[in-house]
């Protein structure tokens, strides 16, 4: 029998990155759980393509927009199982056996989050978004295991710039359940523009989703 999952990883110069999350999902190699690795990117110029062809994956490429990069690599994906990955994103040890336990629910699955070297005020952050993903809010860089019936079924991924994680969440309403294990995400945006401001910000962008903004002009505001 087929390994039942594929991973699909939206990319944009993610050299710094892209190997420890790599690195993390080999015990899922081990246990026969990954079929095949799918890397998305939205034109990297520096070495992300290499690392990623360096360990195997199909390199999917176009314009960077994470929405349409994760549809575009989901539609690549012959698993039974999705499982999407930020770049910066870190499956803990352990992972494995929860997401085996995973696979006989078929619904969509969330990780636990946690920051890499976060400290108290990241621990803070991990809580909160925790709490809201129990309110079917997860995030994308929790990660997301989902069958692909189901996927198709909420009609994927919106080729948006931004909260394209928020717009599956709420597609996928009453079909979403924990996984006991942690993603672990990097701190540095964080750190670099502090916990409070940066978790306000990122409050306010969704506010105003959820009020009807525009991906293309929210996503603009947040690069500025």
């Amino acid at each position: 029998m087929r390994a039942p999952i594929s991973v699909i990883i939206p990319t944009l110069n993610a050299e710094a990155h892209l190997g420890d999350c790599l690195t993390a999902l080999m015990p899922g190699v081990e246990a026969g759980l990954i079929r095949e690795l799918i890397v998305s990117d939205g034109g990297s110029d520096d070495a992300t393509v290499a690392i990623a062809k360096a360990w195997g994956a199909e390199v999917v490429t176009g314009a960077p927009s994470r929405g349409g990069q994760l549809s575009r690599g989901c539609a690549k994906a012959k698993g039974a199982w999705l499982l999407v990955l930020h770049a910066d994103t870190v499956l803990r040890p352990g992972w494995v056996g929860p997401a085996i336990l995973h696979l006989d629910t078929h619904n969509a699955g969330w990780f636990r989050l946690a920051f890499a070297k976060g400290g108290c005020a990241g621990a803070l952050v991990a809580a909160w978004a925790n709490l809201r993903s129990r309110f079917g809010l997860p995030y994308g860089d929790q990660g997301l295991l989902i069958p692909r019936a189901l996927y198709a079924d909420v009609g994927g991924y919106p080729d948006q710039p931004l909260m394209e994680d928020v717009a599956i969440a709420r597609a996928l309403k009453g079909r979403l359940a924990p996984i006991d294990g942690v993603a672990e995400t990097c701190a540095a945006r964080y750190r670099s523009q502090g916990w409070v401001r940066r978790g306000a910000r990122n409050l306010w962008t969704l506010l105003r989703y959820f009020a009807g903004a525009s991906p293309q002009h929210l996503a603009e505001s947040y690069r500025r």
